[in-house]
């Protein structure tokens, strides 16, 4: 069974960055693309997934013995980062979640500061991470722990910036005023 999600997480992560990337960093591309977005990505995913796969052996051979304390933690986050990601599923709405408003002008969204958003800008993101290393504790596959890095770096350096260039393009000053009194990714303990 740990093997099993450990398998699903190292398979499907690739669709994080498959869709994201291109969403926010060739955003008038995927406009006239329009639908044919979500086959491409599709396909994409599927070349990835393939070799992965393959491989899922090797991939979930390689482990870290952790004591049952750590794993416990690794747990208790893999609760939080799904936690946080249903109370940011919640607070977004459908045509939000899914990256609508980016792919087609017509569709305007607004800018959410509620919820988890009022501690975090990108709590998807903090979902995620939270998740990855639950994942990588609890289960010790050292693929799994790779995961969690190349998510947390390919988000921090690649995502995150492309997704807040494309809201100051979309919302404006009061996405500019929105940096300036919640931080990007680490809540502060004191507001």
């Amino acid at each position: 069974m740990v093997d099993a999600v450990a398998f699903l997480v190292i398979l499907f992560w690739p669709i994080i960055p498959l869709w994201w990337i291109p969403v926010h960093g060739a955003n008038k591309v995927v406009r006239k693309i329009g639908l044919l977005m979500y086959p491409i990505i599709g396909v994409s995913w599927i070349l990835i997934a393939y070799p992965i796969y393959v491989n899922r052996e090797l991939l979930l051979e390689y482990r870290v013995d952790f004591t049952i304390p750590i794993r416990v933690v690794g747990m208790l986050c893999v609760c939080a980062g799904l936690f946080l990601q249903v109370w940011t599923l919640k607070v977004l709405n459908i045509k939000t979640i899914t990256g609508i408003p980016e792919i087609f002008e017509r569709v305007k969204a607004r800018m959410t500061i509620q919820g988890p958003f009022l501690y975090v800008r990108h709590p998807t993101y903090v979902s995620h991470t939270i998740f990855l290393l639950g994942i990588f504790l609890s289960t010790g596959i050292l693929a799994t722990g790779c995961v969690a890095l190349i998510d947390f770096f390919i988000v921090n350096l690649i995502i995150i910036p492309l997704e807040e260039g494309e809201l100051l393009q979309r919302f404006g000053d009061e996405y500019r005023s929105y940096m300036k009194s919640v931080p990007r990714y680490i809540p502060r303990l004191v507001r």
